[in-house]
């Protein structure tokens, strides 16, 4: 767990409070107006889906089964399942702990943002961070996911993630980058 800390938006968080509104920007830099409904998928307070939504004017919701959003931030109290990946146009999974697997799972429907913090993909095995996504690029080779490795402007040593896009035909979103540092 890192040991940063500090405050987005007037809240204390733990970590690079900085990651909300890098991750925010990625996605509206990378999607624009080709997305509306966005899955924050084990999002915890929310501050994500309140950068997307003031920001950017996405229709966010964090995905959590603890249901900590904070006042004003929607959410859904249950705990997130690849099979509902089909109600948003992009999922999000910044540190989503236990949700890794079925994040990368909606990838086989829908694009994704998967930035693992913590071996949550394979029980029977210990995964730092490049073991993990190798994992997890593995699985998403197997199912012909096309993603990349993306290095993220946030101070901390879980700042990297995959962005895939389905199988064409599956959900596939045309997207443009600029101005990302990839790995």
């Amino acid at each position: 767990m890192s040991t940063l800390g500090g405050k987005a938006g007037g809240h204390n968080f733990h970590g690079a409070p900085e990651r909300f509104d890098v991750v925010a920007q990625y996605i509206y830099k990378t999607f624009g107006n080709k997305i509306k409904y966005i899955a924050d998928v084990a999002g915890g307070q929310g501050m994500l889906t309140r950068n997307l939504r003031k920001k950017y004017n996405y229709e966010a919701e964090v995905v959590d089964p603890r249901g900590w959003t904070l006042v004003g931030v929607p959410g859904r109290k249950e705990e997130y399942l690849a099979e509902m990946a089909g109600y948003y146009d992009l999922i999000v999974g910044l540190h989503p702990d236990q949700a890794t697997r079925p994040v990368a799972e909606s990838a086989k429907a829908r694009p994704t943002i998967l930035i693992p913090c913590c071996n949550f993909w394979d029980n029977t095995k210990k995964l730092g961070r490049e073991a993990l996504l190798e994992e997890i690029s593995k699985f998403y080779d197997e199912n012909k996911i096309t993603y990349k490795r993306v290095v993220f402007d946030f101070d901390s040593s879980k700042n990297v993630g995959l962005v895939s896009m389905p199988p064409r035909g599956r959900g596939h979103v045309s997207t443009k980058t600029r101005g990302n540092k990839h790995v």
